[in-house]
């Protein structure tokens, strides 16, 4: 790989790395979280139906090493918002739809604006670590700290004026007022936001996940007591869910920075770097386009809650749909971690100039996922009538989440499929293509379609679930 064809991978003026760097043998780690092995030569041709069944059988190993570790950490990862969320809807129906908006609207603005922007990495440090520029991961993930941690404070005038915006956009008095007071509290999440989303692509490059998984699973099970003792038990309510929530989070991010400053990552993290301050401007257009892509995805969503805002009694719309909407969420994370591996896979790939082993790991992941999809969706259909009451204790809104459910569970096959797309778009630097697909699909099609059928025809929540 050239210097002068890969600007933002290796600029000359930036990154003076050994000759004998580029020619570097990738050795597995002997720690007990070592990272994958890199192919080394593409694959062959597919010769038949069985060359092509023997292939993928190889093919799919290589991918739940990534993506078995990084489902369970993004299941994990949102499942702290989400229970959250549960627990909220046992304290009542203000509560969760003020934690609902929150989550989905301000929280769910800056989280697709940071994991966007974060997304950069996963092309530049993926792309590094294939072709063997193990120097510069460190310094990319510090650059993007710089540059994320400057977009929290821009971001942080929406958490302090979350119920003004909120009024403003037409949310009931009631709501924006409880969800602008919570808004307030969870200030600290967002700049756990700003120093995880880097780390996490910055091992996910080198597949180190395993230590993710267990990092997250950790601070979940935490999450998960203390969230019932302080709301529930102890009555701290919406006071004591930002504590916990705000914790857990930063409990993520100190543990996985004191996983990389152990020197387990060897030259991948060879400490701070006055380099991290150099060529911010060419990083942050491509960080741009990989929010662009990735928050008018994560953006549709929120939007359909704040529709349900809109409908005939508010609450019970925002509460139903904000229900599907997390159940939808923890479906969508085994894709996200699917996404995750493949965007490792293909920029590994294609750095090592592989393009065959890149384009069939994308026909491996993209059945693989539709798989999945289908079984989520089974199971969900056939416990309908159950699952609601995980969620909260209103008749209204079970009966509106039970009516709900056909439609989700074809959102969910749906939405299992097109995330891992966008891995291998991630993967190939594809971002801006990526992003017009989205515009037209999201917000030309789907927005004024939901609108005009939600209100006009009067078909209500059932149509944001559909859009």
């Amino acid at each position: 790989m050239e210097n002068g064809k890969q600007p933002l991978l290796s600029p000359r003026e930036e990154n003076q790395i050994h000759s004998e760097s580029r020619q570097l043998l990738i050795r597995p780690n002997t720690s007990s979280f070592s990272s994958f092995v890199a192919d080394s030569d593409d694959i062959s041709p597919i010769a038949g139906v069985a060359d092509f069944f023997s292939k993928f059988k190889v093919e799919s190993r290589k991918l739940w090493y990534r993506a078995g570790p990084a489902i369970f950490t993004s299941i994990c990862q949102y499942s702290l918002g989400a229970i959250t969320q549960t627990f909220a809807g046992h304290l009542g129906t203000l509560d969760l739809a003020a934690v609902s908006i929150e989550n989905s609207v301000i929280a769910g603005f800056s989280f697709g604006v940071m994991l966007g922007m974060g997304s950069a990495l996963e092309t530049l440090c993926g792309q590094a670590f294939g072709a063997g520029q193990l120097d510069m991961l460190g310094v990319y993930m510090q650059r993007s700290w710089v540059i994320l941690n400057a977009t929290a404070l821009v971001l942080m005038f929406l958490y302090i004026y979350a119920a003004k915006f909120l009024k403003l956009i037409g949310q009931t008095d009631a709501i924006a007022e409880a969800s602008g007071v919570f808004a307030i509290y969870m200030i600290p999440q967002l700049y756990a936001y700003a120093f995880n989303f880097p780390i996490a692509k910055f091992l996910q490059a080198q597949s180190k996940i395993m230590a993710m998984a267990v990092i997250a699973v950790v601070a979940l099970v935490l999450h998960t007591f203390f969230s019932w003792l302080l709301m529930l038990k102890l009555g701290w309510g919406l006071v004591g869910a930002a504590v916990v929530l705000n914790t857990s989070w930063w409990l993520i991010v100190v543990a996985q920075l004191v996983y990389i400053f152990s020197g387990t990552c060897g030259r991948a993290w060879l400490g701070f770097s006055w380099q991290a301050f150099s060529n911010l401007w060419g990083f942050v257009r491509l960080s741009l386009a990989s929010a662009v892509m990735l928050c008018l995805e994560v953006w549709y969503f929120m939007a359909l809650i704040l529709f349900a805002g809109y409908l005939k009694n508010a609450e019970v719309s925002v509460d139903a749909l904000s229900i599907c909407m997390n159940i939808l969420g923890w479906a969508v994370m085994v894709a996200l971690g699917c996404n995750a591996a493949i965007s490792v896979r293909v920029s590994n790939e294609l750095g090592a100039a592989h393009p065959r082993t890149a384009k069939f790991a994308v026909v491996v992941v993209t059945i693989t996922s539709f798989m999945i999809g289908m079984i989520l969706s089974l199971v969900l259909f056939v416990s309908r009538k159950k699952y609601p009451s995980l969620f909260s204790n209103s008749t209204e809104v079970k009966d509106l989440v039970y009516e709900l459910t056909p439609i989700l569970a074809v959102c969910i096959v749906i939405n299992n499929v097109q995330p891992v797309l966008s891995g291998v778009a991630i993967g190939a630097g594809w971002q801006a293509v990526v992003a017009y697909v989205n515009i037209a699909c999201y917000y030309l099609f789907g927005v004024p379609l939901g609108l005009l059928l939600g209100y006009k025809l009067d078909w209500g929540v059932k149509v944001q679930a559909r859009a």
